[in-house]
């Protein structure tokens, strides 16, 4: 049986998400009571966020990289992180790791794709908003991204990360979520939206607002996952 490892508990909330969302959709894939193997390695959120403030990408790139040893020593035979910002990092990484690992980033853009979405808008800690990790991917599929004004990432990253990634739960942000996604919709003519935060969804949960697909990394990410658990691949 191949092995499952994440990193975790960037942030806490998502990876407890991570975790019940793969244990589900593996026992309505596979019916007969078995579980998919699993490792968590719950790491320093302060740290990593620590590091992406100052632009320590290199220093980032190999905290991450031993993390991963860590998994793959553990028995892991492929691994994800469980968040997008450390997407920044994910192509160095990558190359170091010992193991396969499964990016949310083209995992989102290959949901898109084959949804037929051409503009997409992006919510996420301010570092992945104001990253090249998602424009980049989306430009090889034919698909652009707009991003919220200043104002609407500073309420999104400061929703983010003091809120949501701490369990926070509150109406008046769920409603000027929706009303950001409504805007851009007007403004840009957008089609999608990334939510590029596994705790969004927590708060989003909806397929569609105002005519707007919403794509749940959290879900694609999983979905991913249980498909590389069930294949004949690493």
């Amino acid at each position: 049986m191949k092995t499952l490892g994440i990193i975790g508990g960037i942030g806490p909330e998502s990876t407890i998400e991570y975790y019940r969302r793969l244990h589900a959709l593996y026992r309505e894939r596979i019916p007969d009571g078995t579980a998919p193997s699993i490792i968590i390695n719950s790491i320093d959120m302060k740290k990593l966020l620590g590091l992406v403030e100052v632009n320590e990408l290199d220093e980032l790139t190999g905290y991450l990289s031993a993390e991963v040893e860590k998994l793959a020593r553990g028995g892991a035979t492929f691994a994800l992180f469980a968040a997008n910002t450390p997407h920044l990092v994910f192509d160095p990484v990558a190359r170091r790791s010992p193991i396969p690992l499964i990016s949310i980033v083209e995992a989102t853009c290959e949901t898109a794709k084959a949804a037929g979405l051409k503009r997409l808008g992006l919510f996420g800690t301010r570092f992945t908003m104001r990253s090249s990790f998602y424009p980049d991917v989306l430009s090889d599929h034919q698909i652009e991204m707009v991003v919220p004004n200043e104002e609407e990432q500073l309420y999104l990253h400061d929703k983010y990360m003091n809120e949501l990634v701490k369990g926070i739960i509150l109406p008046e942000t769920r409603e000027r979520l929706i009303t950001i996604i409504k805007t851009l919709k007007e403004r840009s003519q957008i089609d999608g939206v990334i939510l590029g935060g596994t705790e969004l969804s927590l708060i989003l949960c909806e397929k569609t607002v105002a005519g707007v697909q919403v794509l749940d990394t959290t879900q694609i990410h999983v979905e991913a996952a249980v498909a590389r658990l069930l294949s004949g691949t690493s």
